[in-house]
């Protein structure tokens, strides 16, 4: 089944005749008689769009649309399409179906084309929603997403008209004076031309001179850079049903097949932009959050997750160019006595300023990456050893010449160890060993006295239980971390705050 529809109708004959043409179409029918019969059906089988008639025995078919939009309110997910069912003569009660919140109205009798053109059109546009919305949510639950604004600007709208008449430009100028939306009319001629601003919804439309000529844009619209995100809505000539069929399965979003009527053009446009943003909105979301997950929130590098796959696309590459690549593992000094010293918030200063240091002392090709804790990954592709070991000793050495800013005012210099690992071509060496073997080598930096750089070609393989970290045995004065005057633990300073005797001397 290609999906649940309800039909609502107090008249059997025509339940009957509507499950026959659903069914035949490979819809799951369900049926009820009355709007509170149908709100009860709703709860049980949950379908995937409602059909009603526009009188029913115990409400109005606005009425029940009005309570299913507030029943899909109050729950997850995206709202229940409704089309309502009115006597051909009552284009008032249209009107007012569309008002209270009726995704289509159609006439009696019935178009079999259209209608089923409608109901694929409405359950893709619910079927993507509902994907987004998903995602939305779970972004949301793990504070990736954020609540939408309250504030909604006028819309851009576009309509495509191919020599339209006086009585069809007049209708257009009172709907342009009537809106609060920037409304442009275009000829078919220049639509595709680039523009800088994105309309938020295209109208397709017929004119008695077109001779379908407008309805040839609508593909070239859906998938241009420009609209491809627009909602796309064609308003056919009377009497036009397979173009107007044609149209929605195309990529319309919305559809008026009985020509411009000014009053149900507002609604229908005014519901279209919703949905636009909506999605717009969704999409954003799921995007910052997909931005989220590969990202150190601190520091704004990309993280483990995004780095280990993009190292094996480098290796790829380097296998495929027969060139080498380096990885650089860099590890700030005596990290912990900076957050014990002088706080977090110091120590989170200290890390964004390291990482803005390497962003604007590398190159755009090199990956910087956040590896954890203090710790900082760089994949510098098409580099020998020579080059990654000249430029893992001059990021050491920007670190010890150049002093950090805290947030108090005070400055520290803050050390760097590295250890760096070549890829080459043919080595039975995988990322994940390369890895590692810069971590071997960053271990034997931290154990040969930090602020240093060690190749991993040159650390002697040792057990994993003898290659360890190691804290300073005592507090004392490190003159390899103590540049500049005054000397560590000689100073209290004017502000009585004594210099920490561990390498990170205060200016």
């Amino acid at each position: 089944m290609t999906g649940r529809i309800l039909v609502v109708d107090a008249v059997p004959t025509n339940r009957i005749i509507l499950r026959v043409k659903l069914s035949s179409a490979y819809y799951e029918v369900v049926q009820a008689a009355s709007g509170e019969a149908a709100l009860a059906m709703m709860r049980r089988s949950d379908p995937d769009l409602v059909i009603a008639a526009s009188e029913l025995p115990d409400m109005s078919g606005r009425t029940l649309c009005s309570a299913i939009r507030r029943k899909c309110a109050s729950r997850p997910g995206p709202a229940v399409p409704v089309i309502v069912v009115h006597p051909a003569d009552r284009p008032e009660e249209r009107l007012a179906s569309l008002a209270a919140g009726a995704d289509d109205v159609l006439s009696q009798p019935i178009d079999d084309v259209v209608m089923l053109a409608r109901l694929r059109s409405l359950l893709r546009a619910r079927d993507a929603e509902a994907e987004l919305q998903l995602r939305d949510d779970t972004g949301r639950a793990l504070g990736l997403a954020e609540q939408p604004s309250d504030f909604s600007k006028p819309g851009q709208v576009r309509i495509i008209a191919d020599r339209p008449g006086a009585t069809t430009r007049a209708r257009i100028e009172a709907f342009c004076r009537r809106s609060e939306d920037h409304i442009e009319l275009v000829d078919p001629d220049n639509a595709m031309r680039e523009n800088p601003r994105h309309p938020d919804l295209v109208v397709l439309l017929e004119t008695e001179h077109s001779g379908g000529n407008v309805l040839s844009l609508l593909p070239q619209l859906r998938s241009n850079r420009g609209t491809r995100r627009s909602a796309l809505m064609y308003i056919a000539l009377p009497n036009h049903r397979r173009e107007a069929a044609s149209a929605l399965d195309m990529g319309a979003n919305d559809l008026m097949s009985d020509g411009l009527e000014v009053d149900e053009l507002a609604l229908r446009l005014k519901k279209q932009i919703a949905r636009k943003r909506l999605g717009d909105r969704l999409r954003a979301n799921m995007r910052d959050g997909l931005r989220a997950a590969v990202t150190d929130p601190l520091t704004g590098l990309y993280n483990r997750r995004y780095a280990l796959p993009h190292i094996s696309r480098l290796a790829d590459r380097a296998e495929r160019s027969r060139r080498p690549y380096a990885l650089l593992l860099a590890d700030l000094d005596y990290f912990k006595q900076v957050n014990d010293d002088y706080g977090h918030a110091a120590g989170d200063a200290v890390l964004v300023t390291l990482a803005q240091r390497l962003t604007d002392n590398l190159r755009a090709a090199d990956l910087i990456a956040r590896w954890g804790g203090e710790e900082f990954l760089v994949a510098m592709p098409d580099t020998d050893r020579t080059a990654a070991r000249l430029t893992a000793g001059r990021l050491c050495s920007l670190m010890a010449k150049n002093p950090i800013s805290l947030p108090d005012g005070r400055r520290i210099i803050v050390t760097l160890s590295i250890g760096v690992a070549i890829g080459v071509s043919r080595s039975a060496e995988t990322p994940v060993d390369l890895i590692s073997s810069a971590d071997s080598a960053l271990y034997a930096a931290k154990n040969g006295g930090r602020n240093t750089v060690v190749m991993a070609d040159t650390v002697l393989a040792l057990p994993l239980t003898k290659v360890v970290r190691t804290l300073p045995p005592a507090p004392k004065p490190n003159p390899r971390l103590a540049p500049v005057e005054p000397m560590i633990g000689q100073d209290t300073g004017t502000d009585g705050a004594t210099i920490p005797p561990w390498g990170l001397p205060r200016l």
